[in-house]
C-alpha cells in the first residue's frame, strides 16, 4: 500500500492544531466525499479515536486516519501547508486526479 506523505511544514501545523484542540483530537482524518464541480472533494478534521474501517498512517509524527473508500482515491498523495498573500492552508497533491476544477477543491479520478 502506498502511503500518504506529509511535509514537515504540514506536520508542524497539524501538530499545532492537535495541541490546541479543546476536544482532545489525536488524529488527523483525511477523507474524500462526493461533491464539488468535478465530482469529489477533500475533507480534513481532528478525531479522538479511529473507527473500525480506518487505516492509521503515521507520517512525520502525525497520525492520519483514512477510511478504505478514501484511501482508494488518496494513495500516493502528498499533504503540504502553504502560506501566501492570498491565504494559507493545506494543499493536497494527488497523483490519482484525472481532472480538477479551477479552484482546486474538487476533482475526479
Amino acid at each position: 500500500m502506498s502511503q500518504i506523505t506529509v511535509t514537515t511544514k504540514a506536520s508542524e501545523k497539524i501538530n499545532q492544531f492537535i495541541k490546541d484542540d479543546e476536544d482532545g483530537g489525536q488524529y488527523l482524518r483525511m477523507y474524500v466525499q462526493g461533491g464539488g464541480c468535478s465530482g469529489l472533494s477533500y475533507g480534513m478534521g481532528l478525531e479522538k479515536d479511529p473507527e473500525e474501517d480506518d487505516i492509521v498512517i503515521e507520517e512525520q509524527g502525525v497520525k492520519l486516519l483514512v477510511d478504505s473508500y478514501s484511501l482508494n482515491h488518496l494513495e500516493g498523495a502528498s499533504v503540504d501547508y502553504v502560506e501566501s498573500l492570498l491565504g494559507s492552508g493545506f494543499k493536497i497533491t494527488n497523483p490519482n486526479v484525472k481532472k480538477s476544477c479551477s479552484c482546486g477543491s474538487s476533482f475526479s479520478t
